[in-house]
């Protein structure tokens, strides 16, 4: 399965995409509820009232509920990015084209793990900041975030995370097949084993609380497979947060049925790469039919897709809920 290769290379990878994040200053993150805007409330209720006072406070809070605020130019008009490829990149970038509001904006890209810190660093100095986000994410429930609305649509609609799996694993390894095929869960059980990472747990601890914690959800996911003795199985990932949760979460579920389990963190690409040569078994990572969408259709005749085992991501702009702007049209071109 030549393991050491392709765990050298997605190594090699990632240590090249950290280090170009931290001379970005940056992390991974992503957005979250809608939530009210904080300035409509201050335009409200004074229109009842004529006079030049009056008419001064109102026309001041409407100039920043509609967006007066130059955020861009406080931000060096950048939109803090992920990872060189990523499809939320692209969309972002194809965003900074289409609407006429990000006009000399640059999406500058990093890696996930860089863009959550300076979205946190950001936060805890209530300054301004927009990055690619996503969801489901722990930072959701640990910030105050909010997705601006794209009217033009660039991000697309909701997406879907999926299992591939090498060709002829079904007939190799029928019961690994079994349990990645039925392998399904819902983004409160994600973020539950996220926020556990997130609190200091290791990925295999939090994978194996979760599985003791959730025995009927994980009986679903193993129905009809058997116990092995010590098949050898790797699984690769790339490393968001969404994909070390459900890998290793699988990973605990194979190796409690005796499978010899591997578990390989690798760059975007060379995973996609690796399962359609067959060099590793399977990932629960695909996000589509955006963000892995130019993966796919180059690799798609060569591996077997299993279906979504998440539904409902959503990717796009997000920024904290006290940035006084709703949406991408209320931001300031570069001047």
């Amino acid at each position: 399965m030549l393991k050491l290769k392709w765990k050298r290379l997605g190594l090699a990878v990632g240590l090249s995409l950290t280090l170009a994040a931290a001379g970005c200053g940056s992390e991974e993150g992503s957005g979250s509820s809608d939530g009210s805007n904080g300035g409509e409330s201050g335009g409200s209720g004074e229109e009842t009232d004529s006079g030049s006072g009056s008419e001064s406070s109102e026309g001041s809070s409407e100039g920043e509920s509609s967006g007066s605020t130059n955020y861009g130019e406080k931000m060096d008009y950048q939109i803090t990015g992920i990872e060189a490829g990523a499809g939320v990149v692209g969309a972002a970038e194809t965003a900074v084209e289409t609407y006429d509001s990000l006009a000399g904006w640059e999406v500058a890209t990093s890696s996930s793990g860089a863009m959550t810190t300076a979205l946190g660093e950001a936060i805890d100095n209530e300054e301004p900041i927009i990055v690619t986000g996503w969801s489901p994410h722990w930072k959701f429930q640990q910030y105050d975030l909010k997705y601006l609305e794209d009217p033009e649509n660039v991000f697309g609609d909701a997406e879907n995370i999926k299992t591939m799996v090498r060709q002829g694993l079904e007939e190799d390894m029928p019961n690994a097949y079994t349990v990645l095929d039925q392998f399904q869960w819902d983004e409160e059980s994600m973020n539950s084993v996220m926020l556990n990472i997130q609190d200091g747990a290791s990925p295999e601890e939090a994978a194996a609380s979760f599985v003791e914690e959730n025995q009927d959800m994980v009986s679903s996911w193993k129905e009809g497979a058997e116990q092995v003795d010590g098949k050898e199985i790797e699984l690769v990932y790339v490393e968001w947060e969404t994909e070390v949760a459900s890998t290793h979460v699988v990973g605990e579920v194979l190796s409690n049925m005796g499978f010899e389990v591997t578990t390989t963190p690798l760059d975007n690409a060379v995973m996609w790469q690796s399962i359609a040569g067959g060099e590793a078994d399977g990932m629960v990572a695909a996000w589509l039919p955006l963000t892995h969408g130019d993966l796919y259709e180059e690799h798609k005749d060569n591996l077997v897709d299993l279906g979504n085992n998440l539904e409902g991501v959503r990717t796009g702009l997000v920024v904290p809920e006290y940035m006084d702007v709703n949406s991408i049209e209320d931001l300031t071109p570069a001047e």
